[in-house]
């Protein structure tokens, strides 16, 4: 959804009005469907994490809130990231293990078994959009950092230094190396001639971006812009990790959203989220809760960005890897292109809904191409529907559903099964 600058913000006075336009910077930052976005690669957080006690802070409405996140400039850091996601599908992190299970022939097969190096960052971050997880992480400015998934009795470490990137497996011994163009950690499209050329060279062998896993990664996609749809409110204070926090609550107005509501903890001091919280409209835990149990704001070890393979270590090179086709096990399919014409966008807001067309390729015809075992999770997963577009199937989790009708269309968006109905009885 395209950013409302004239967005509707509600603060803890309760008071409403379009967004003065000096403080529309801040305020664009504010919403919804970008967690939709989100959702489609999501990650989550355990609700409690290292709170203890409301602190006593100066008032503060949402508007000046929304301002603090937008100006905060907190480029160093380093701490503990807390990580659950309950989407209502399967674990993604044992999918490889399941063998003939239908978890397991969906899952991208890495190493041994031939689909490319187990230390390949997109597969195995992927992991991150299901269960729960502990990450430590640390940044030095725009192009140093580092994330590692810690488990009971290994690590998997992302390593950015520069234009270099490194992921290494310690399970398995295996690493992933990678370049990736200069001007890329500044975030530049644009730039000399020889930067574009670079950028075109070495996307495909650059880390993969845009997965959130800090809670300043989440409320950024979350705070994107801000709508009369969306009431934005100041909902107290916490501590976290050791930091006093407002909580910033952000709720939508329509119904036949999946999302219940969202709370960002943010950092008094510094502005910097610290804990993310998406809670469905449908109840229960929170879908997803990202949160830091330790963090300090000072500027880490240059050591924590030096990485060298192990003695022994398996490295694969990015280069390579594409070459010999085997990092195409996490892509999208080479006939992706049949989707046919560009999305129609259906709606507003939370309730977005947006509309594909796979040039007939319905339910049918795709359970074809499937391995049994993938059809049947498939189907595990679908609820048969009908209406005036005809009949099709809406596969559901707790945050994003999508209703795939016999014709071939495809309706998605983080709204319930009777708004995806409804979109597409009123489709063109």
């Amino acid at each position: 959804m395209a950013p409302n600058d004239s967005a509707q913000i509600t603060g803890e006075t309760g008071e409403t009005g379009d967004v003065p336009a000096g403080r529309r910077r801040a305020a664009r930052y504010v919403v919804p469907v970008a967690v939709a976005g989100i959702a489609a690669a999501t990650i989550g957080l355990v609700p409690a994490l290292a709170a203890s006690g409301d602190p006593d802070l100066p008032k503060i409405s949402a508007e000046q809130l929304i301002e603090k996140i937008a100006a905060s400039d907190t480029e160093q850091l380093s701490g503990t990231v807390k990580i659950t996601t309950d989407l209502g599908i399967p674990s993604l992190g044992s999918l490889g293990g399941l063998g003939g299970s239908a978890a397991g022939a969906l899952a991208p097969k890495g190493g041994a078994d031939g689909g490319g190096s187990a230390a390949e960052p997109t597969g195995r971050l992927m992991e991150l959009a299901t269960g729960e997880h502990t990450l430590r992480v640390a940044a030095d400015g725009p192009d140093k950092q580092r994330v590692s998934i810690l488990d009971s009795a290994a690590e998997y470490s992302l390593i950015r230094n520069g234009d270099e990137v490194w992921a290494y497996d310690s399970a398995s011994n295996e690493a992933y190396h990678a370049t990736s163009p200069a001007d890329a950690a500044k975030g530049s499209d644009k730039g000399s001639e020889k930067g574009s050329e670079n950028g075109e060279k070495g996307k495909d062998q650059a880390a993969p971006k845009g997965l959130p896993a800090t809670p300043q990664d989440f409320a950024e996609e979350a705070l994107k812009a801000a709508g009369d749809t969306t009431s934005v409110t100041v909902d107290g204070t916490a501590r976290i990790a050791g930091r006093d926090a407002y909580q910033l609550l952000i709720k939508p107005k329509q119904d036949g959203s999946t999302i219940g509501s969202i709370k960002v903890a943010v950092d008094s001091e510094t502005g910097t989220p610290l804990k993310f919280t998406l809670q469905p409209s449908g109840g229960g835990k929170a879908a997803i809760d990202v949160g830091f149990t330790k963090v300090d704001f000072s500027k880490p070890s240059a050591s924590t960005f030096d990485f060298s393979p192990p003695k022994g270590a398996k490295v694969t090179e990015a280069d390579e890897s594409k070459a010999a086709g085997k990092d195409q096990a996490h892509k999208a399919p080479k006939d992706a292109k049949d989707l046919g014409t560009e999305p129609n966008v259906i709606g507003e807001g939370w309730t977005t809904v947006v509309q594909l067309d796979t040039g007939g390729k319905g339910p049918g015809a795709v359970s074809k191409d499937m391995p049994a075992q993938a059809e049947e999770f498939m189907n595990a997963l679908g609820d048969k529907v009908d209406g005036k577009f005809g009949s099709g199937t809406v596969f559901k989790t707790r945050l994003v559903n999508a209703l795939m009708t016999d014709d071939g269309k495809v309706f998605v968006g983080a709204v319930t099964k009777d708004a995806l109905v409804k979109a597409a009885n009123e489709a063109k």
